[in-house]
């Protein structure tokens, strides 16, 4: 039974059976059962006032995801409807397996950017990479090898994040100015952008400035109390700002393709626009082991294997990472526990039935996250909510996402991924002591030449630091022994 007091929470409670020695032999029972499947342990409790909460925070963040899936399969080099794709699926199986009631799974701006260094801009190695990464996280589940992601220390995590988010948000300026054929590594690509300025179109640089204007404003709205002042929390005013202020992407990139539309109708392409995309659901079948090319060539199941490379460790790695970093701190911010191990195995299932429905790998989004916990969900059926929103923007609006302006995108993507850009922790680390800026500045700067070099070198750094503290306190406690 839940407690009076938080009759509008659900309480997920995290068996511990499968983790106790003293249960052991009780590993039929249906504790066990329970810790595997943790929908068993608050659908049977559920209340209709869950309900209603769970509507409203499903349906805002359905109304976040839909535009942002959209911009991050641009980043991902892929076509827009394999956003969508990647941004249902998450919501059905977290129902069921997941452990923290205000995790968002789907795409992200730095798994999108991880994937697009590595597919190459072809679906089909895409669709393969989320099976192989799914199938490596739920090995690492299975095998309760969780402490393997520790390994990977924060300050690199801090590094690789700011150094996304630069890369991210400059990759952005080629479409807020209307440019073309630009390439896509990171100091090619900010050269040829700022080189080609005066080639820039006057509609998508003026629409992408306009969209990033409101963004910021609804945004700072946000962060000053929703703009409502000393309104009553519950009056009709707060309640409209606050619906504004959440849905904020959707209602700027309704607003920017209404436009685009009005003037691609009337003649004057004054935009670039997605253009044509695939129409209705995504088909259900296999993931790909192989692909023809138009040519007839045939490449091999190993060839594209070889050809992920790294990214079939560093992808796996960084989404676990991720999702389980931000479901720890929902949980703690609102007194909940999760199951870092059912966790990584929920993450895993996610990617692997994602691949029959050709989604690009996914992880837990923060963004999202904190719109779900700020709006109130009570358990992980929000999350079916959202899947259903997307799945029915894939049924019926796909004809329309083809008027999207790219520049409208382009300032979803860059207003989501600023405030990751916090170099301040740089100066937090010199204060402290500055031995973790070295792994800091190592990830930092090698991610802008390839994101997988900014990990293995920060992960490289990071290891000999701790190696080398490790070796010279067992020196000065030998030398104290031999003195004594």
């Amino acid at each position: 039974m839940a407690k009076p007091d938080k009759r509008n929470r659900m309480e997920i409670q995290v068996e511990h059976a499968w983790q106790d020695t003293d249960h052991v032999t009780e590993s039929c029972s249906y504790a066990t059962v329970k810790a595997r499947l943790p929908v068993l342990g608050w659908l049977p409790r559920y209340r209709l006032a869950w309900l209603q909460m769970d509507l409203i925070a499903g349906g805002t963040v359905g109304l976040t995801t839909v535009p942002m899936a959209l911009a991050y399969a641009e980043v991902a080099g892929l076509p827009v409807q394999y956003g969508l794709y990647s941004a249902f699926m998450g919501g059905f199986v977290y129902c069921i397996f997941g452990t923290a009631k205000d995790l968002a799974l789907g795409p992200t701006g730095i798994m999108s950017l991880l994937c697009a260094s590595h597919v190459h801009h072809d679906p089909v190695y895409a669709v393969l990479l989320t099976f192989l990464c799914g199938v490596i996280q739920v090995v690492i589940a299975l095998l309760k090898l969780g402490f393997l992601l520790d390994l990977i220390s924060n300050p690199v995590i801090r590094g690789f994040t700011c150094a996304a988010a630069f890369t991210i948000g400059f990759g952005q300026l080629k479409n807020i100015l209307g440019l073309r054929d630009v390439p896509h590594q990171f100091f090619l690509q900010l050269y040829h952008s700022l080189r080609r300025i005066p080639e820039s179109r006057l509609g998508d640089v003026t629409l992408g400035l306009l969209c990033l204007s409101l963004l910021v404003t609804l945004t700072r709205m946000k962060n000053s109390g929703n703009g409502a002042g000393d309104l009553p929390a519950q009056s009709h005013i707060h309640i409209l700002l606050r619906g504004l202020v959440t849905a904020r992407c959707a209602l700027v990139v309704i607003g920017a393709t209404a436009v685009a539309y009005v003037c691609q109708e009337s003649g004057r392409a004054m935009f670039t626009i997605m253009g044509s995309t695939s129409q209705g659901l995504p088909p259900l079948r296999a993931p790909p082991f192989s692909e023809t090319k138009t040519d007839g060539a045939v490449i091999t199941f190993s060839e594209i294997a070889q050809d992920l490379g790294g990214g079939l460790v560093v992808i796996p790695f960084m989404g676990l990472l991720e999702s389980i970093a931000i479901a720890k701190a929902f949980a703690s911010q609102n007194n909940y526990q999760i199951d870092t191990n059912q966790e990584v195995f929920a993450i895993g299932l996610t990617n692997i039935l994602g691949s029959f429905v050709s989604a690009y790998p996914v992880t837990g989004s923060f963004g999202r996250s904190a719109v779900n916990s700020q709006t109130g969900v009570s358990t992980p059926l929000g999350g079916v909510v959202t899947g259903l929103i997307v799945l029915l923007s894939l049924a019926f609006l796909m004809p329309l996402f083809c008027y999207v302006p790219k520049a409208a995108l382009a300032a979803v993507i860059i207003c989501s991924v600023a405030p990751l850009a916090d170099l301040r922790v740089a100066r937090e680390m010199w204060k402290v002591g500055g031995v973790d800026l070295v792994s800091f500045l190592v990830t930092f700067l090698a991610s802008f030449w390839e994101m997988q070099y900014g990990i293995v070198g920060g992960v490289a750094v990071s290891g000999a630091i701790h190696l080398f503290n490790f070796t010279r306190a067992r020196l000065f406690v030998d030398a104290s022994m031999h003195h004594s």
